[in-house]
C-alpha cells in the first residue's frame, strides 16, 4: 500500500485533500439548492396554479448538459469551482421543488387549522408544522440530490481540473496508471455511500416517529391485543 495513495504533482494535492474538495463541491451547491427551493417550493403550495410551470423550469433546466452549462458560465465565472457549482445547484431544484411541495401538501388540514387556532401564523406555521411533518420527503430528496452531485463533481475534471476526484480520471489516463482511476471511482462511489447513509441516520434522528425498518408492528409481537394503539401513532 505504500505510495498507492501518492498523487502527481500537478494536481496539487493529497488525496484526501481532493476527497475534501470532492465533498465541498457536491454538498454546497446542494445546500443553495435546498435554500432556494423552500420559499419557492411554498409560494407554489399555496398558489396552486404556479406549480407546473415552476415544475416545468426546472426539468428543462436539468435537462441541459453539464457541459453546455459551462461553456456558458465560463465567460462569467472563469475556470473555477464557481462553474462547477452553479449548474448543480440548478440540477437539484428538480428534485428538491417536488419532494417538499408532497411533503407540506401531506400535512393534514386538521393539523393546519389547530395550529392557526393556537395563533400560529402562515411563516410560524410552515417552519414549525409543516416543514418537520415534511422532513422524510425533504431528507429523502436532500438523498438523491447529495448522491447525484456527488457523482457530477468529477465532469469537473474537462474545465481546468477543478472536478476533485474526477481529476484523478484525467491523471490516470495521461500517465497510464490504472491505480489513479481506480482511486478516482472507488473514492467517489465511497463517498456517495456514506452521506447517504449520514442523511438516513439523520433522517431517524429527525423523525423519532417514523416506523424503522425492520421493526415489527406492535400487532404483530407476541402478546399483542388487537385493542392496543401503534406505538408510531402516539404523537
Amino acid at each position: 500500500m505504500n505510495g498507492f495513495f501518492d498523487m502527481p504533482s500537478d494536481l496539487q494535492n493529497t488525496y484526501w485533500g481532493l476527497i475534501g474538495l470532492h465533498l465541498r463541491n457536491a454538498l454546497i451547491p446542494v445546500l443553495i439548492g435546498l435554500l432556494v427551493a423552500l420559499p419557492v417550493a411554498q409560494l407554489c403550495v399555496r398558489l396552486r396554479w404556479l406549480y407546473p410551470p415552476v415544475l416545468w423550469v426546472t426539468t428543462v433546466l436539468y435537462a441541459i448538459p453539464s457541459l453546455a452549462f459551462f461553456v456558458v458560465l465560463i465567460d462569467y465565472t472563469g475556470l473555477s469551482e464557481t462553474t462547477v457549482m452553479i449548474p448543480l445547484a440548478v440540477y437539484s431544484l428538480v428534485v428538491f421543488v417536488p419532494a417538499i411541495v408532497d411533503g407540506v401538501r401531506s400535512v393534514p388540514r386538521e393539523t393546519l387549522d389547530a395550529a392557526t387556532a393556537m395563533g400560529f401564523g402562515p411563516i410560524r406555521r410552515y417552519l414549525q408544522i409543516q416543514l418537520p411533518i415534511a422532513a422524510p420527503a425533504i431528507i429523502a430528496g436532500l438523498r438523491v440530490a447529495s448522491v447525484s452531485s456527488i457523482s457530477l463533481v468529477s465532469v469537473g475534471m474537462l474545465i481546468g481540473n477543478q472536478g476533485a476526484l474526477g481529476n484523478l480520471l484525467n491523471s490516470g489516463m495521461i500517465y497510464n496508471q490504472p491505480r489513479l482511476i481506480w482511486l478516482s471511482v472507488i473514492g467517489t462511489a465511497v463517498l456517495a455511500i456514506v452521506v447517504d447513509a449520514l442523511l438516513i441516520g439523520l433522517r431517524l434522528l429527525l423523525t423519532p416517529w417514523m416506523p424503522r425498518g425492520g421493526r415489527p408492528a406492535p400487532a404483530d409481537r407476541p402478546g399483542a391485543t388487537a385493542g392496543a394503539a401503534p406505538e408510531e401513532a402516539t404523537l
